[in-house]
């Protein structure tokens, strides 16, 4: 399999005719014979005329020959002419990868030479396999070998071509096959093909977006050959403010077996069926973590506490188990486990006490835009589990070890997932938290005297997506000088001099509410000048200016509108209420209230009394907006440009 940032192919410039397309090339360390290397050196470009470009691939290629129990034979292969000295020294560091007992890896070559196919070097200088090393912080364990290449006379005006090919002689799971290719490369790209042979009757999963030119196909020997091209492929455009990750700048395809979400399920659930035994030690720990609980909601929870806090992880993808769960028994004795082994551990413990529990697999990370995946294992990274309850499951992710019980840390949320019961897979979209629930509240409360100087104490709490940096920083005992370096970088929200008496909470207790509390004292926060006092602050005016004019500069708009790229699914609120001294009164700035399909944005000042009220809140949002609606957007900032105030001025009364 290949994630590429690269293409497909032509029938020009030293690749085969249509004519001649029977079946894929058999491409070895002595050649491609369906490619000419000096006609594709001849493709080199004059770097006067792409001054924009760091580098241009000259040939982008990949021959997959893929059979039906999911073993395949993959080659690709770039040759990439070098027009900076900065890419010269990017390429000049190669990396490939594999996994031993599965995969046979072969560099067929790798040399740098000039366009008129002169060899300055017909090898890497340095060449080192290596296994992959472990991280201290978040350790992952794996199989998987590292080939690093350092190579010899890159510099601009040099090509580097090079060949790799990647059998996958033992498939994890039997059938299954995911690859993608991206014909868009992210450089300008002279020639690009994707040749893909499969069995004639086999019918791969094709999902073909904004392909420059219908694929061809062909039977030959009992073979069924498709072939995808394209040539003189721009680098896409700069994209537009806000834009969604979709949209026919970009152009590919993704490639699966013929697999079913129910196939998988019946695969992992084989894979677990036997790791959720309990032991008489199991069921002695249970006992000791379930003792205080008074209900078995408090068992459930005493149980989600102790597996996603006092089970370490470490991530082990050691062959088979970087896809099977080790049993509960030896995840207890070890005290360490990865997201599937701490999800099955769980679920033992849930199904003793009696509640039905089932792992979840799905891909934590960035949301995709485009829907659900193509069936294969492929599709997943992580493993949670889901308690069936009478309303729908409620979904846990045990790696998470400082979000609360009923919650999902964001990286989970909202993404496609696959359920596992015994006898079939249950596609299913992860709960998504509103922006709402998403909170930062900020609250100031204080005095100010004659001179400018301030006393208050600032009170920060978050919820959702917004509390992970306020449990994270009090997840651990804090002495006194450890106290006092977190309240001088939470001092940093206001110009103050001094901070001190830090009232906290335990970060690890999930029952608690992040909040966080300290004193400010000792700064000038205002400016004092005669009979005048000046408070700075700084509204959304000037940023939702800048952005007006870059929406202008795009022109007519052609791509979709990201809505959570112009205001996150968040919410923070601000409040400060400062008691002013006798006398002091403010010329306030307008208040300012912005709604939309992009959220919703207000800022009020008030002067009651002594007592100065400035309170900001905004609320973001998600989902994509056609293009047509970059009205909708120009008017969100016409309206956030309205809070441009810089300043508060305040009369003050003379001098006695």
């Amino acid at each position: 399999m290949r994630s590429s940032a690269l293409g497909c192919w032509l029938a020009l410039a030293g690749i085969a005719p249509s004519g001649a397309f029977a079946q894929a090339p058999g491409i070895t360390p002595a050649g491609d014979p369906s490619v000419r290397n000096d006609t594709i050196y001849a493709l080199a470009v004059d770097s006067a005329q792409h001054r924009d470009e760091r580098f241009v691939f000259l040939l982008d290629d990949g021959v997959i020959r893929l059979e039906p129990d999911g073993s395949s034979r993959q080659t690709y292969r770039q040759v990439v002419q070098i027009l900076t000295p900065e890419a010269a020294k990017a390429w000049a560091e190669r990396t490939f990868g594999y996994e031993p007992g599965r995969e046979r890896f072969t560099l067929n070559w790798l040399r740098v030479l000039k366009p008129n196919g002169q060899v300055l070097s017909a090898k890497p200088g340095v060449l080192q396999e290596s296994d992959v090393a472990a991280d201290d912080d978040t350790p992952v364990y794996t199989r998987r070998r590292v080939i690093r290449a350092s190579l010899s006379n890159v510099a601009p005006g040099t090509l580097i071509d090079w060949s790799t090919t990647v059998e996958t002689t033992k498939p994890v799971l039997n059938g299954d096959y995911y690859s993608v290719w991206s014909t868009t490369t992210g450089a300008f790209t002279r020639r690009s093909r994707l040749v893909l042979d499969v069995p004639k009757g086999y019918s791969p999963q094709l999902v073909e977006i904004n392909l420059p030119r219908p694929r061809e196909e062909v039977d030959a020997g009992g073979r069924h050959v498709y072939r995808w091209t394209a040539q003189d492929v721009p680098r896409p455009a700069r994209v537009e403010p806000f834009a969604a990750d979709s949209g026919d700048w970009y152009s590919g395809l993704r490639i699966a077996a013929p697999m079913t979400w129910d196939r998988i399920a019946a695969w992992y659930s084989l894979l677990a069926r036997d790791r959720t035994s309990i032991t008489p030690t199991l069921a002695t720990k249970l006992d000791s973590v379930v003792h205080n609980a008074r209900t078995l909601d408090d068992s459930v929870r005493a149980v989600h506490r102790w597996v996603a806090q006092d089970v370490r992880y470490v991530a082990i993808e050691l062959g088979i188990g970087g896809y099977q769960p080790r049993a509960a028994a030896e995840v207890l004795q070890s005290g360490f486990g990865d997201c599937k082994d701490k999800a099955t551990l769980f679920i033992a413990l849930l199904n003793r006490l009696g509640v039905p529990a089932y792992p979840v697999l799905l891909h934590a990370g960035p949301r995709r835009q485009a829907g659900a995946p193509l069936p294969a294992i492929e599709a997943f990274n992580h493993a949670i589990a889901a308690i069936a309850r009478p309303t729908g499951y409620q979904y846990l992710d045990l790696t998470a070890e400082l979000t609360p019980f009923g919650e999902l840390p964001p990286s989970d949320e909202g993404q496609f997932a696959l359920v596992v019961h015994p006898d079939r897979g249950e596609p299913v979209t992860l709960p998504l938290t509103q922006p709402a629930a998403n909170r930062l509240a900020t609250v100031v409360r204080g005095t100010v005297d004659d001179s400018g100087f301030v006393h208050a104490r600032l009170e920060i709490t978050g919820t959702g997506a917004m509390q992970y940096f306020l449990r994270a920083a009090t997840a651990e005992r804090m002495d006194s000088s450890q106290q006092a370096a977190t309240t001088r970088q939470l001092a940093t929200l206001l110009p103050f001099a001094r901070s001190d008496s830090l009232e906290t909470f335990n970060g690890k207790d999930l029952t608690a509410q992040p909040r966080i509390s300290f004193v400010v004292d000792g700064g000038k926060l205002f400016t004092i000048s005669g009979p005048t006092a000046v408070l700075a602050v700084q509204g959304m005016g000037p940023g939702a200016t800048h952005q007006l004019a870059e929406l202008s500069a795009a022109g007519t708009r052609r791509y979709p509108i990201d809505i959570s790229k112009v205001n996150p699914p968040i919410a923070l609120d601000e409040e400060t209420r400062l008691e002013l001294p006798i006398g002091w009164q403010a010329t306030l700035p307008s208040d300012v209230r912005a709604t939309g399909p992009f959220g919703s944005y207000a800022v009020e000042y008030r002067q009651t009394g002594r007592e100065l009220t400035i309170k900001r809140v905004v609320e973001g949002a998600s989902g994509i907006l056609a293009p047509d609606r970059v009205g909708d957007l120009v008017d969100w900032f016409h309206a956030l440009a309205r809070d441009d105030a810089t300043a508060i001025v305040f009369n003050r009364p003379a001098a006695k």
